[in-house]
């Protein structure tokens, strides 16, 4: 069995994700692991999937008139960032839009390894919010860090919060 990534944009509509993944399911292929969300009114899902037939044919075969999909090969990997001794945690920024916000409160992170595993933002109004899950090195400064965030947060006449994450029920 292969391992496929798959994207799919398009337009949403009711029933979209069910016309996708069940077209899936017609190739024999099982969804491994999956996100999707709305984007201005466009879906957009990543789905990792496993089967017999060849990305380049999944792709083929999930594609409908509405939909941009794309499809690759892929090789397995599991949590190859986040170590046994890694911790998880919620960071979240509200304040005002402007460029350069995910790219100022990513670098902070990456200067000491962290990781961010999942990432969302929303813009109503003028209000800007995002929410990061990110995982770091268990040798990390966290108080340290918390204040590099402030301070970037300053600088964006944004509020940064971090957080210790949930532990995972999966």
């Amino acid at each position: 069995m292969g391992l496929s990534a798959l994207t799919v944009l398009g337009a949403d509509r009711p029933g979209l994700i069910a016309d996708v993944t069940g077209s899936l399911a017609e190739c024999g292929a099982s969804v491994q692991d999956s996100t999707m969300t709305l984007l201005g009114g466009h879906v957009a899902m990543m789905l990792l999937v496993s089967g017999d037939l060849p990305a380049e044919e999944l792709g083929r075969r999930v594609r409908l008139p509405e939909l941009v999909v794309t499809a690759a090969a892929v090789d397995a990997r599991h949590d190859v960032c986040r170590g046994p001794a890694g911790l998880g945690y919620v960071l979240t920024v509200h304040g005002p839009d402007r460029p350069g916000i995910i790219a100022a409160v990513s670098a902070v992170l990456a200067s000491v390894g962290g990781n961010i595993t999942g990432l969302s933002t929303r813009l109503s109004d003028r209000l800007y919010v995002l929410i990061a899950d990110v995982d770091l090195p268990a040798q990390v400064d966290v108080a340290d860090l918390m204040r590099s965030l402030a301070k970037v947060g300053a600088g964006l006449g944004s509020e940064i919060t971090f957080r210790p994450g949930e532990p995972e029920l999966l």
